[in-house]
């Protein structure tokens, strides 16, 4: 079982039209035997089934996951859509599908029949991966058209590739700006887990780290938080984003840090964050393949192509007070990581 299928983890070996396609990122994936039930909550918020939200649940999981990837294909957003992880968690559980909006309509009934058939609730009578694969609409000259993607697709699968940067850049900027003061012990913290003083912390240490300290984190926990802290993508977690993910929930709702962290990318002063000012932040940062519309839209209440301030502190408070317990055994990656860091704090 894979336990973490999302389009992230699929890559093309190369530019070619007929290049393979490959599955990576393992770190989740477990060997099971037949019948065997598996309790460990894992995944990715939009992408994980509901048996997994309850805490029982075998092979039938990663069918409900490609399920959410086909749909988010065809239409370009997740069939499971909250502010929060802990909306999008009881959308999983309890809501409905939306097959009535654009492009639906023009989507054929055979697509929209396998899709309804992966993302059953019900393990026991979702298809089952061989079941899929024999589905007309996946057959090779099967039913499913040539047809290429409607563009307000592509728009907004970019869209929804964008989510949640520019929040995590200013976490960053929120972080290196407080004083010493402010960050009293974390930095001791940070120097403990990275162990070989290379100025990143990896998977393995933080693991070593935070069992040195005591605190009982799962390996599905542990990845989850260095998935939430790793803002470049790089596959360890630097000083500034530790900083910044271990201040998430309690430092950045003060007026004056918010206004900081604008100021940094409103560059001109002159009251807006405009395209070009994300694109030279994401620059310094680090950050590549961005889609700096599709950014701003997401926070740009107002529609006129730039992020006031309001916009962005709305943006930086949304989501912070989801609660661990909404979901039994579910703690999110947001949840977990502040759940991770009172585990070291207290130590």
């Amino acid at each position: 079982m894979h336990r973490d299928l999302k389009p992230e983890n699929f890559l093309f070996v190369d530019q070619e039209e007929d290049s393979l396609l490959k599955t990576i990122d393992f770190g989740l994936s477990i060997f099971f035997k037949p019948d065997e039930r598996f309790k460990d909550v894992v995944g990715s918020p939009y992408y994980v089934a509901p048996e997994i939200l309850c805490k029982n649940y075998g092979p039938e999981a990663d069918v409900w996951s490609a399920g959410v990837i086909v749909y988010i294909l065809l239409c370009g957003v997740p069939p499971f859509w909250a502010e929060t992880e802990q909306g999008i968690f009881e959308e999983v559980l309890h809501g409905d599908m939306d097959f009535s909006s654009d492009p639906w309509p023009s989507i054929s009934e055979s697509a929209k029949d396998l899709v309804r058939k992966m993302l059953v609730r019900d393990p026991r009578k979702r298809l089952t991966a061989h079941e899929v694969l024999c589905h007309p609409w996946v057959q090779v000259d099967g039913a499913a058209p040539d047809n290429p993607l409607d563009s307000a697709v592509l728009s907004r699968l970019k869209q929804f590739r964008a989510m949640n940067k520019l929040k995590k850049m200013a976490l960053r900027v929120i972080a290196e700006s407080l004083s010493e003061e402010e960050i009293a012990g974390l930095k001791e913290m940070f120097k403990m887990i990275d162990t070989d003083n290379s100025g990143q912390i990896t998977y393995e240490e933080l693991k070593v780290g935070l069992e040195k300290v005591g605190a009982n984190l799962k390996e599905s926990e542990i990845y989850d938080l260095m998935q939430a802290a790793d803002v470049d993508n790089s596959g360890t977690i630097d000083y500034g984003e530790f900083i910044a993910a271990t201040l998430h929930l309690n430092k950045i709702e003060k007026e004056d840090h918010l206004f900081a962290a604008f100021s940094y990318f409103d560059r001109d002063g002159s009251g807006y964050i405009t395209a070009d000012e994300l694109q030279q932040a994401c620059e310094e940062f680090g950050i590549e393949d961005v889609h700096l519309e599709e950014m701003i839209r997401e926070v740009d209440q107002d529609n006129d192509g730039r992020i006031d301030y309001n916009e962005f502190a709305a943006m930086m408070q949304k989501g912070n007070a989801a609660a661990a317990a909404a979901v039994p055994g579910k703690k999110g990656v947001q949840s977990t990581f502040s759940f991770g860091l009172r585990e070291i704090l207290k130590a």
